[in-house]
């Protein structure tokens, strides 16, 4: 069945319903993804973006149910990452004599990857392309999330094609956002944002400010990964402000790594000491959780509460992977807070903290460490603890 964004404006891409890791297993998919890729029949064929390699052929014969792939004339390149490009050498021996448009990075990363002798135009923010009753317009938007990403805008159908921006791994049988369950579809994008576009919060609103003034209609957003947006595509650009802002509400993610059972203890009363609070807490043990999914919770939440066991004299290994993880999304405007069960020496508390300063949170108060299981009075403290970082949930 063929897709129409509009008039001659088909998507072609592939849906991965197998696909549960991405980013090399530091992104879980549980919902799968898509590869979006879209082809705009006019006097020059033109396909934006293309598909994951190893769907090469699913994509090309996507583009033969419409036109056969041999008269494709232009191929716009907005990302070089293989999930979007690795059909380019599929389809470049289809259509040898294809030009392809891209950005200068862009030129040098598909070379190096692919080592293939195109026609190659680099493009930059203004340039147009007229495709014949069409015209295509191109905004770089660098490190969104590669040097060499941009959006592609069709002005006469008022379609912004934005590769990376604005998508969710998210396979479905459905295209469009207004086909499936808005809960789920923010969640995924959320997630999303999260885990792949927080560390460039500053430019992500700047470039939200930059096409606003550009003063552009948008009236579809069809982005590379998951579902396309013609119902509503206001709500995910404001939900990128809002998230590129750092802007957060009055909740607490309680994370931890425990090692026989102390600073479990711990963390359960310091929940009981929130929930009397009446704050909103999501509770974490990081060896039986998903990254993705605290990573994704950590979005919208004021507060990290951050625990661990003592293990020669550190924290324990993978709540210190996790940590390190979080350094490179870089929150802004959060506060945090520090606990912890010790033997004969301590370490961890202290250099939990030290990381949380390295991730650019604020340690909002005094951290908490108990020697071996915690007593009666000690899980009293760990109550008062909760509810105290909880009383600092002002946003």
């Amino acid at each position: 069945m063929k897709i129409q964004l509009a008039d001659n404006v088909f998507w072609v891409g592939v849906v991965d319903w197998n696909v549960k890791n991405f980013h090399g297993h530091t992104f879980t998919t549980g919902r799968g993804t898509t590869y979006n890729a879209y082809l705009i029949v006019d006097e020059k064929i033109t396909l934006v973006d293309t598909v994951y390699g190893p769907f090469s052929g699913e994509l090309i014969e996507k583009v033969r149910e419409i036109i056969p792939p041999e008269k494709i004339d232009y191929i716009v390149a907005n990302h070089v990452e293989t999930d979007h490009s690795g059909a380019m050498p599929a389809i470049m021996k289809l259509c040898p004599k294809a030009k392809v448009f891209g950005t200068a990075k862009c030129k040098e990363g598909l070379y190096k990857h692919y080592y293939g002798d195109w026609d190659f135009q680099v493009i930059k923010t203004g340039d147009i392309l007229k495709l014949g009753k069409r015209t295509l317009s191109f905004i770089e938007a660098p490190m969104l999330h590669w040097p060499d990403s941009m959006f592609t805008y069709v002005k006469e159908d008022q379609i912004l094609l934005p590769n990376d921006a604005f998508g969710q791994h998210y396979a479905t049988s459905f295209r469009f956002d207004d086909e499936v369950d808005q809960g789920v579809l923010m969640d995924e994008a959320a997630k999303y944002y999260a885990n792949i576009l927080w560390p460039f919060s500053a430019l992500v609103v700047k470039k939200i400010e930059d096409v606003q003034k550009m003063g552009i209609p948008i009236k579809i957003i069809a982005p590379s990964h998951g579902i396309i947006w013609r119902k509503d595509p206001i709500k995910i650009v404001n939900a990128y402000s809002s998230w590129g802002k750092n802007e957060t509400k009055k909740k607490i993610i309680i994370v931890y790594e425990t090692m026989w059972g102390s600073t479990e203890k711990m963390a359960r009363k310091i929940a009981e000491g929130i929930t009397t609070a009446g704050v909103e807490f999501k509770f974490f043990d990081i060896n039986s959780s998903d990254r993705t999914e605290i990573v994704k919770e950590m979005l919208g939440a004021k507060g990290f509460l951050v625990g661990s066991s003592t293990h020669d004299n550190d924290m324990l290994p993978n709540i210190a992977g996790f940590l390190e993880f979080l350094k490179g999304l870089k929150p802004k405007n959060r506060i945090a807070g520090v606990f912890g069960s010790f033997g004969w020496a301590g370490g961890a508390v202290k250099n939990i903290e030290n990381d949380l300063k390295d991730v650019g949170v604020e340690i909002a108060q005094p951290s908490l460490d108990v020697q071996y299981v915690p007593s009666e009075g000690e899980l009293k403290k760990c109550f008062e603890f909760g509810k105290t970082f909880a009383d600092k949930m002002e946003v």
